[in-house]
């Protein structure tokens, strides 16, 4: 069905002076005498440049771009400026059935746009067929939708960065630190309140010395692109906090911005760097805010919707929905797969960010027939000159047919390692079968990753993120308790390996409060002193709780937001942790750059990890097998190869023992070569412990029920 509209009849102007312009760089450019427009669109008839007032209300005149040049519109206006407000109308085919959504009507967010003012106003106006009509989608709708959309403003790229340079932290040093724009700085005292929630909140000196002083290196922010709130959320009085339903790659949400400039983010990224702090941000290049056939027209379904998006081969009217939002961006086709990567070089090289954690990220290496690792996406991002330098972190799942790729990913590339989460989690409820799977874990989950030259570090391992319980919430409720999100506690995972320990939920009792920071510790330390990247949750190092909700996703409010009034066992729980991260950046064999794989090394007659069963001998295949074991010694040896030239390492010797018993276990300390007795330097059930007390060989330590121990190997001192 096609339906040749026009939109709405253009304001009365005078002749604009435009030049036929050039097809690139895409977007509105700036060089200093005019502005340069450039949109791509392969199956567009025509497309006008609405130019606004300063407030972004009135139209005040429509364009038409004057050149097409390889399937991109372009012109050039000498007399535009930086603060111009602009968005697109487009032509073409209003005919769903073959994929073609175009409709002038509708005012379009240039995808290209650096900064987007105003915010969506739900209206029936956005959408491009008439709500209620019988032909449902298939109608075609005049209202026009500019009063309603974001419009998009022309930026002048200038800045003052002074000698601000990339931290460049290298893998094997980097501890990502998880949080979000707005909720770390919503609550904190030193924050002005004008400031809060924004990226200037987030450049206060106390909220960057708190992270410093944790020990971690990498910040990285959940999604800062220009974002749309779902209007089901917003008739319910909550928002869509989180970020993940980007609408414009290139802008920063006008709502971070306490001075409306975007200058304000490249300060932040100063202010962290200067700090030593790396800015990873978390994107979303999976999909868009226009959801499936009924969502609204906001961008690029109205600029070229057969090319955007990844549309049902047998009936292009409805959409392929991998990203289980509505929609999947198409990075198969070439001018898709540009846009995303001149975004990524965008906030590389202008905003100077260092990396990037990309959501949902099976979906960016799928052609129609699945993921494949030598989709054009991940070969580009691993050759490009800029791509190729900076962080590059996957989600490594998605919805869609053999979405689940863990491991799957090229060199190149670390990944989430959510089996991380689920084993360390299983293990420390108690459940029985999880010593084997537990040893994988703590030596980076091997059988994934050991493979191609990829080291440790590709394992990402976290314990919990920001969907999900917090640390706090994941040792005091049994169940999720989302009713706040208004969803009849259908919403989040069931599936959360948590333990209440006894309540659900606060409790005075001393003794469960006590084991419950004991397991806090436990999930700390394992996470820390585990081989791979760790990553920690914002205000977990302090057992911030959102109150068994473990899907905060709607709420930008006290339930998503960091709570900075830190009790006195909140207190304890960060000096735990900064110890912890400390210990870990001091001692190289906890952060190798070889996976520990447990082979004797003939050539210098060391094998690097052992595993201990508690009577202080090596672990048989029938003690790996046994269900109910729950204890278990791990000795990295110092000594062993550590890199690949074959010689003995200098670093220490060290002994890791868990145990997951709800009693004592009484566990024999080995003696080891070049060694002559045992410093205890972690015992989560004395977190003050510090090294001091000497243990000999053979020793039968007393291992508290649920806790962990970390033992270095001393040599006798010269006489």
């Amino acid at each position: 069905m096609t339906h040749p509209k026009n939109a709405t009849p253009p304001p009365v102007i005078e002749a604009s002076r435009i030049r036929e312009g050039l097809p690139f760089p895409l977007g509105a450019t700036w060089d200093g005498l005019g502005v340069n427009f450039a949109l791509f669109s392969a199956n567009a008839t025509k497309v006008e440049l609405c130019i606004f007032d300063d407030a972004g209300e009135v139209e005040l005149e429509r364009i038409e771009l004057p050149e097409y040049t390889d399937e991109i519109y372009h012109g050039y206006l000498p007399d535009a400026h930086p603060g111009m407000i602009y968005g697109y109308r487009v032509y073409g085919a209003y005919d769903p059935e073959n994929g073609h959504r175009f409709n002038p009507n509708k005012l379009l967010i240039d995808p290209y746009a650096k900064q987007l003012v105003g915010e969506l106003k739900w209206s029936e106006a956005l959408f491009g067929y008439t709500i209620g009509h019988p032909d449902g989608d298939l109608s075609f709708d005049e209202r026009d939708s500019a009063p309603f959309v974001p419009k998009c403003k022309v930026i002048d790229p200038a800045h003052t960065w002074g000698n601000d340079q990339r931290v460049s932290v290298p893998w094997d040093k980097t501890i990502l630190y998880e949080t979000h724009v707005r909720g770390i700085s919503m609550r904190h005292p030193s924050v002005p309140e004008n400031l809060r929630g924004t990226f200037a909140g987030l450049m206060v000196d106390d909220v960057l010395e708190h992270i410093r002083k944790l020990g971690v290196s990498s910040v990285e922010l959940l999604p800062v692109h220009a974002f749309v709130n779902d209007q089901h959320l917003l008739h319910k009085g909550m928002t869509n906090y989180w970020g993940y339903n980007s609408i414009a790659f290139f802008a920063p949400d006008p709502r971070y911005l306490a001075s409306g400039k975007i200058a304000e983010f490249k300060e932040m990224v100063a202010h962290l760097h200067e700090a030593n702090l790396e800015v990873i941000l978390d994107v979303v290049y999976n999909h868009t805010a226009e959801g499936n056939e009924q969502g609204p027209t906001l961008s690029m379904r109205g600029i070229d919707n057969a090319s955007y998006y990844r549309l049902m081969p047998d009936d292009k009217r409805y959409y392929i929905n991998d990203s289980g939002t509505g929609n999947t961006l198409d990075l198969s086709h070439p001018c898709v797969l540009q846009m995303v990567t001149d975004s990524l070089r965008y906030w590389a090289t202008e905003m100077h960010v260092d990396g990037f954690r990309f959501d949902l990220a099976t979906i960016l290496g799928r052609y129609h027939d699945g993921f494949d690792e030598r989709h054009s996406f991940l070969v580009a991002c691993r050759q490009d000159p800029v791509l190729r330098q900076v962080k590059m972190i996957a989600e490594p799942w998605d919805c869609g047919p053999g979405g689940y790729q863990v491991g799957g990913f090229p060199p190149g590339w670390v990944e989430w390692n959510d089996k991380f989460r689920d084993t360390v989690r299983a293990f420390w409820k108690g459940d029985d079968g999880q010593l084997a799977d537990f040893a994988s874990r703590m030596t980076a989950s091997g059988e994934m990753f050991n493979q191609r030259g990829r080291r440790p570090y590709a394992s990402v391992n976290f314990v919990t993120a920001h969907d999900g319980f917090t640390l706090h919430d994941l040792v005091s409720y049994n169940d999720k308790h989302n009713e706040a999100n208004d969803e009849n506690n259908q919403d989040g995972s069931n599936n959360n390996l948590s333990w209440n320990h006894g309540v659900e939920g606060p409790t005075d009792d001393p003794e469960i409060n006590e084991l419950r920071h004991r397991q806090m510790r436990n999930f700390f330390a394992t996470l820390l002193l585990a081989q791979g990247t760790p990553m920690i949750v914002a205000g977990d190092e302090f057992a911030r709780t959102q109150h068994g909700n473990n899907n905060a996703y709607c709420q930008d409010s006290e339930i998503g937001w960091v709570n900075w009034d830190l009790s006195e066992d909140g207190e304890a729980l960060l000096k735990f942790v900064k110890r912890l991260i400390k210990l870990r950046l001091t001692y190289p064999i906890l952060r190798r750059g070889r996976f520990l794989v447990g082979n004797y090394n003939e050539d210098i007659g060391v094998k690097d990890v052992t595993w201990l069963a508690p009577d202080g001998s090596e672990m048989t295949t029938e003690q790996w097998h046994d269900g109910h074991g729950r204890c278990l010694g791990m000795l990295m040896d110092g000594r062993a190869q550590e890199t690949g030239i074959r010689r003995k390492g200098g670093n220490a010797t060290l002994l890791l023992v868990v145990n997951a018993h709800h009693d004592i276990v009484n566990f024999r300390l080995p003696e080891v070569p070049e060694g002559s007795f045992w410093t205890c330097m972690v015992d989560t059930n004395q977190p003050k412990v510090r090294g001091q007390e000497r243990f000999e060989f053979d020793y039968e330590y007393s291992v508290t029920g649920r806790s962990l121990l970390l033992f270095e190997l001393q040599r006798e001192e010269e006489e």
